[in-house]
């Protein structure tokens, strides 16, 4: 790299293989959050083959969402000090290593360590991709590549169910793993040939308080969350998680707040367009993940589809979200990104109200129709809600503001599965008049109870996303800002050298 060169952008080599580039970054994003999902329908088939019971094997899925948000924000400050694509080169090289001693563990002990491997090197990778993309793409094209970007994580997320079940029911559980390795070491190799190395780094100090308290409040929380279903939220174990993980956050957040190097800039969310978008984007997680949950059980169990049909049906989702995203994303380039936001939030609450309104004698083409909307919404809202979070922040700051929009996405799967399950659950007990941990037998009604209701939060959850949307737009129209405060003082944006990128996304505009 010349000396003289100060940016990516002003480097003709990066620029000419920039989309290049932007395939590597999205198949570790694939693959990083396709193994938050795809393991759910293959625990059977895991349990089975190691002896486990059905709630132990759960946390095979479990620990890797945890580890991905206990160290993610760790790795996005590393990306800062370090550089972004070294973080990133070094995560790939260990998500592969633990796919592949997924693949070959024997015994529940020995999958866990591995997954929590496979968990650091996809926490390495989620929280520096978004800011090399950010760093590489001129503010022309920004919304255009983060929507891809935006395309592969909800893929991944989405994608698991369906991928999975015809991988499990065909090459058996230890494929959903294997797979990546082969794919993993193409995309390292090719990474070898084609990324950059980093011309931006930071001399600044590790945060290693920051980092013990929020793993810390992360590990604790999710715990409280997952265990709570199995034994009660309200049993005195689960409280005291939960009191830990309060006093742990607490504790974290005056500690950053204090320290003159954090590991997570708390004036990022002084600025209120990267607020508003980060909280809405964790609600359309929550919300998509109330539908990853239950619409397996409904089309196995309800609608008696086969494993592979209902994967199929289940894939209606992802490929909606292939071909709207991208276009999304470039809409956002010419168009602004606040109006598509709004409308995706409105399509996904249309859609989520149709889920909510299905009985055990609906038609596969209304089931499919419903399905088809939400990938539409989610693919107007990902790509243009990504080029809002990262248009808005400093350069210095990519890396951090890339991890604390993976983390609340992981978060947001979290909460998701807890809302879902903690719902269908509740609801079904109610009607049951007895404590229910799964379906009933020959009661389809009440199960379909419990999922209206599911369909009804998750509307909710979305309607709530709209009006903050609406309510950002309003504010937009009464006038915009031509720069945000970031970290308590006037700072350009990562859009261009002048900043330009940001006032633009201020105005709503690329």
């Amino acid at each position: 790299m010349k000396p003289e060169i100060s940016s990516y952008q002003d480097d003709p080599q990066v620029q000419q293989r920039r989309w290049r580039i932007l395939i590597i970054l999205n198949l570790f994003t694939f693959m990083a959050t396709l193994d938050g999902s795809i393991v759910n329908v293959a625990l059977p088939s895991i349990s089975n083959s190691l002896g486990l019971e059905l709630g132990h094997a759960q946390w095979i899925s479990s620990i890797y969402l945890m580890a991905i948000c206990s160290f993610i924000l760790l790795f996005g400050r590393l990306g800062d000090i370090f550089g972004k694509i070294r973080i990133f080169r070094i995560g790939t090289i260990v998500f592969v290593a633990g796919s592949l001693l997924c693949g070959l563990s024997g015994s529940l002990a020995a999958l866990i360590a591995a997954r929590i491997v496979q968990a650091i090197g996809a926490s390495m990778t989620m929280a520096n991709s978004q800011g090399i993309v950010t760093d590489i793409f001129p503010s022309s094209e920004r919304g255009k590549a983060l929507g891809l970007v935006g395309t592969f994580v909800s893929l991944g997320s989405i994608a698991g169910p369906g991928v999975g079940g015809l991988m499990v029911s065909s090459l058996g559980w230890e494929s959903i793993f294997w797979i990546n390795v082969p794919i993993g070491l193409i995309a390292i190799l090719l990474g070898a040939k084609l990324l950059p190395g980093d011309i931006r780094t930071s001399k600044k100090s590790i945060d290693g308080a920051g980092s013990l308290l929020f793993a810390g409040f992360i590990v604790s929380l999710v715990a409280a969350i997952l265990i709570g279903q199995e034994i009660g939220y309200g049993d005195w174990r689960i409280l005291a998680l939960l009191v830990f993980a309060a006093a742990s956050f607490l504790i974290f957040l005056r500690t950053e707040s204090r320290i003159g190097e954090p590991m997570l800039d708390l004036g990022l969310f002084r600025n209120p367009l990267f607020s508003l978008s980060i909280l809405c984007g964790f609600l359309v997680f929550v919300s998509m993940f109330c539908y990853n949950i239950i619409a397996p059980f409904y089309l196995q169990s309800i609608l008696g589809l086969s494993p592979s049909n209902a994967g199929w049906i289940m894939m209606i989702y992802p490929l909606v979200m292939v071909v709207v995203a991208p276009l999304s994303g470039a809409m956002s380039d010419r168009f602004g990104s606040e109006w598509l936001t709004f409308i995706g939030l409105l399509l996904m609450i249309g859609a989520q109200a149709g889920l909510a309104a299905l009985q055990e004698g609906s038609a596969l083409l209304t089931v499919g129709g419903c399905i088809a909307l939400l990938g539409l919404g989610g693919g107007m809202f990902q790509s243009p809600n990504n080029s809002l979070v990262m248009s808005t922040v400093p350069r210095p700051r990519l890396g951090v503001a890339g991890s604390v929009n993976s983390l609340i996405r992981n978060l947001g799967m979290v909460t998701g599965i807890a809302v879902a399950t903690t719902t269908l659950f509740g609801v079904m007990s109610g009607e049951a008049g007895y404590r229910v941990t799964g379906l009933i037998p020959d009661r389809p009604d009440i199960f379909l109870s419990g999922m209206h209701v599911v369909f009804t939060v998750a509307a909710s959850v979305c309607v709530v996303g709209a009006l903050l949307t609406g309510w950002r737009l309003l504010n937009r129209k009464r006038g915009g800002h031509d720069r945000h405060e970031v970290g308590g003082s006037k700072e350009h944006g990562a859009g261009s050298p002048s900043g330009s990128g940001t006032a633009r996304a201020a105005n709503g505009k690329p």
